[in-house]
C-alpha cells in the first residue's frame, strides 16, 4: 500500500512539474522562458507604444501643450556643437555649465551626418534609451532579481514626455547605470564608467557613495583627471563652466524657491529673471536662500560621511543592492537641497531607483514610488503648466509644492531606510559565531 501510495504521489509530482517546467534528474524545478516570457512581453511592447509616441512628439508629428522643449537642441545644443566643432568651448557663453566631457554628448549627432543636427540628437537619445531599458533587463533577469526596474524605467521616464530626448541626460543615465550594473563585481569598470559619467554632467560622482573597493576609486579618479588633462590640453576653456556654476541663484523649480513663491503672493517685490540658461528669482533675501541651500547641501555630504562611517564595518555595504541603494539616496539628498531642480534631473532620479527595484529585496520601493509619482507631476509644470509657475499663480505653486514634497519625502524616505538597513549587526566580544565571522569579514573587504 505505501509503495502504491508513493508512485501515485510521484506521478502527481510529475505533472506538476509539467505544468510549472521541467525537472533535471536531481530532481531541481528547471523554469522555462516561457514563464517570464508574458511579463517580458507586455514590458517590450509597452517601452515600444510609449517611445514611438515621444518619438512622434519631439519630431513634431504630434503637439505637445505647453513652450516647445525641443529648443535647447536646434538651439541652443547646435549653437554649442558649431562651437565645439571648431576646437575651443562655448567659454564666453554663461549658459555653458557642464563639465569638458559634455563636448562629447553635444558633438555626437555628427556620428549620423545624414540627419539634421536635431533629428540625430534625438535618434541618440532614444539608443540611450533602449541602452538603459537593455542593462536593466540584463540585471533584472537573472536569478533572485526583479523586472520591476525594468517597469519603473519604462513608465517613469516615459511620463516625463519630450523632455526625456531633448536633453542629454538620458545619454549620461545610460553610463550611470552601466557603472552601477558592473557594480562590486567589476569595480575597476564600474570607477572608470563614474569618472566618465561625472566628466559628462558632475551629479555621477555620487555613484561612488556606497564603493567600498578601492579599485572603484582608484579607476574612478585615473579616468577623471586623464580626461580633464586631455581636454584641457586639447580645447581652450575647458573649466570655464565652474565660474558660471558658481554664479548660478535659486530657480524656480527649486524646493528653496517655494519660499519665494509663496512670498511673492504676499507682496514680495522680487522677479523672475532668464539668468545662466534658467528661470531664476532675483531680489531681497534671495542671497538668504541661496546660503540655506548650500548649508544644506553640506549637511546631506556631512551625514553621507557619517553613514559611511558607521556601517564601514558590515559586509552588506558591500553587495551590490545597497551600493545602488546608497547612490540613489544620495543623489536624491543632493537634488532636493540643490538650488536649481531641472525637469531632466528626474531622468537620473528614475534611473538610479530602476537599477535599485532590480533586487526583490530592495528597500527603495517606498522612495522610488514617490520618485514616480513627482515625474507625473513633473511634467504638468513643465512644459504643461511653466507659465503658471513662473508667474506664481495658486495653481503653479500648489504644483510645485506637490512635486517637491514628493522628492523630500523620498530623500528623507530613502535615507532613513539605508540607514537601517546597512546598521554593523552587534556582535558581543571574543564571539567565533556567525555573526562575528561577517564582521571580520567586512573588515577585511573593506580594506580590499
Amino acid at each position: 500500500m505505501a509503495l502504491t501510495a508513493a508512485r501515485a504521489s510521484g506521478r502527481r509530482s510529475d505533472k506538476r512539474a509539467d505544468r510549472n517546467g521541467r525537472a533535471d534528474r536531481n530532481g531541481r524545478l528547471r523554469v522555462e522562458m516561457t514563464d517570464t516570457g508574458r511579463p517580458l512581453t507586455g514590458l517590450l511592447t509597452t517601452w515600444g507604444t510609449t517611445r514611438l509616441v515621444l518619438l512622434l512628439f519631439v519630431f513634431h508629428v504630434l503637439g505637445f501643450p505647453g513652450p516647445d522643449v525641443t529648443s535647447d537642441v536646434w538651439a541652443t545644443y547646435q549653437d554649442w556643437y558649431e562651437v565645439l566643432r571648431g576646437g575651443a568651448f562655448p567659454a564666453a557663453d554663461v549658459t555653458w555649465q557642464y563639465p569638458p566631457a559634455a563636448a562629447l554628448a553635444i558633438l555626437s549627432p555628427g556620428l549620423l551626418p545624414f540627419l539634421d543636427y536635431a533629428s540625430a540628437f534625438f535618434v541618440l537619445a532614444f539608443l540611450a534609451d533602449l541602452v538603459v531599458l537593455m542593462l536593466l533587463l540584463y540585471t533584472g533577469l537573472r536569478p533572485g532579481r526583479s523586472l520591476r526596474g525594468a517597469w519603473l524605467w519604462t513608465a517613469g521616464a516615459a511620463l516625463l514626455g519630450p523632455t526625456l530626448y531633448s536633453r542629454y541626460d538620458v545619454m549620461v543615465t545610460a553610463v550611470a547605470v552601466g557603472a552601477l550594473v558592473a557594480g562590486v563585481r567589476r569595480p575597476a569598470v564600474m570607477g572608470a564608467l563614474t569618472g566618465f559619467a561625472a566628466l559628462l554632467k558632475v551629479w555621477p560622482v555620487l555613484l561612488l557613495a556606497g564603493a567600498v573597493r578601492r579599485r572603484a576609486w582608484g579607476a574612478a579618479a585615473v579616468t577623471a583627471l586623464a580626461l580633464s588633462a586631455l581636454f584641457a590640453l586639447a580645447m581652450p576653456g575647458a573649466f570655464g563652466f565652474l565660474a558660471f556654476q558658481r554664479d548660478r541663484g535659486t530657480e524656480v523649480e527649486s524646493v528653496g524657491a517655494l519660499v519665494l513663491h509663496v512670498a511673492r503672493r504676499f507682496g514680495w517685490p522680487g522677479e523672475v529673471l532668464f539668468r545662466y540658461g534658467s528661470l531664476e528669482f532675483t531680489g531681497p533675501y534671495v542671497d538668504v536662500v541661496n546660503d540655506v541651500a548650500l548649508g544644506l547641501t553640506v549637511l546631506a555630504s556631512g551625514w553621507l560621511l557619517l553613514w559611511r562611517w558607521r556601517s564601514r564595518l558590515t559586509a552588506r555595504c558591500l553587495g551590490p543592492r545597497p551600493l545602488a541603494e546608497a547612490a540613489f539616496t544620495a543623489v536624491l539628498l543632493f537634488t532636493v537641497t540643490s538650488r536649481v531642480i531641472s525637469p531632466q534631473y528626474l531622468v537620473w532620479l528614475i534611473g538610479l531607483a530602476a537599477v535599485c527595484l532590480c533586487f526583490r529585496d530592495s528597500r527603495m520601493t517606498l522612495p522610488a514610488g514617490l520618485v514616480l509619482a513627482a515625474a507625473a507631476v513633473t511634467v504638468l509644470e513643465f512644459p504643461v503648466l511653466f507659465e503658471d509657475v513662473v508667474a506664481s499663480t495658486l495653481l503653479g505653486v500648489c504644483l510645485m509644492v506637490l512635486r517637491n514634497g514628493l522628492l523630500v519625502a523620498a530623500a528623507l524616505t530613502a535615507a532613513v531606510r539605508l540607514w537601517r538597513s546597512t546598521a554593523p549587526t552587534p556582535v558581543p566580544a571574543g564571539s567565533g559565531g556567525p555573526g562575528g565571522q561577517t564582521a571580520r569579514a567586512g573588515e577585511r573587504n573593506v580594506s580590499s
